[in-house]
């Protein structure tokens, strides 16, 4: 198969700002240094603090070459881009056995994740059972404050005098 290529964007949020582009320069290393990955333009932008407070967020533009389908693939789980665009070739031609492939890896990934969270339930579950265990009190339901709200009438709740009149009717 010829080489891919394709323009991504990888976005990161974080504080403070120096985190923020420190991490995203990582990210961008890490992907050159990825088996049939070639970054042949790359433009990391300055950090943008965003309107709730004091995060920041910043964004690399790449465009890279590929060597195959499978890295292709591989970027869109290990690096999660905000946005990907082929850029070459506009047709792909594949093989059943490279369709197989390709659908056998993307299985094999989701099925890895799907484990991750079920573990991470298994685990909040026997944690909040604990905390249940130590501290019940957390967990109790505290009642609208209308119903906590004395009438004038005899020292009841609304609530409480509304269902008296409702009886008295």
């Amino acid at each position: 198969m010829e080489k891919l290529n394709v323009a991504i964007i990888l976005e990161v949020l974080g504080r403070p700002a120096e985190n923020v582009k420190d991490a995203l320069v990582k990210l961008v290393e890490k992907l050159s240094t990825e088996k049939g990955v070639k970054i042949t333009s790359k433009k990391i932008n300055e950090p943008k603090a965003l309107n709730e407070g004091d995060l920041y967020t910043s964004f690399a533009e790449l465009e890279l070459e590929l060597d195959s389908l499978y890295n292709y693939f591989g970027i869109l789980f290990s690096y999660m881009p905000s946005h990907i665009e082929m850029i070459y070739p506009s047709k792909i031609n594949l093989t059943n056995f490279e369709l197989s492939t390709l659908a056998n890896q993307l299985a094999q990934r989701l099925h890895s994740y799907d484990a991750v969270a079920k573990s991470l339930v298994v685990e909040r579950d026997r944690m909040a059972k604990k905390l249940m265990e130590v501290a019940p009190h957390l967990f109790q339901q505290k009642q609208p404050q209308h119903t906590q709200v004395k009438s004038a009438k005899k020292g009841k709740s609304r609530k409480a005098v509304k269902k008296v009149k409702t009886k008295k009717k």
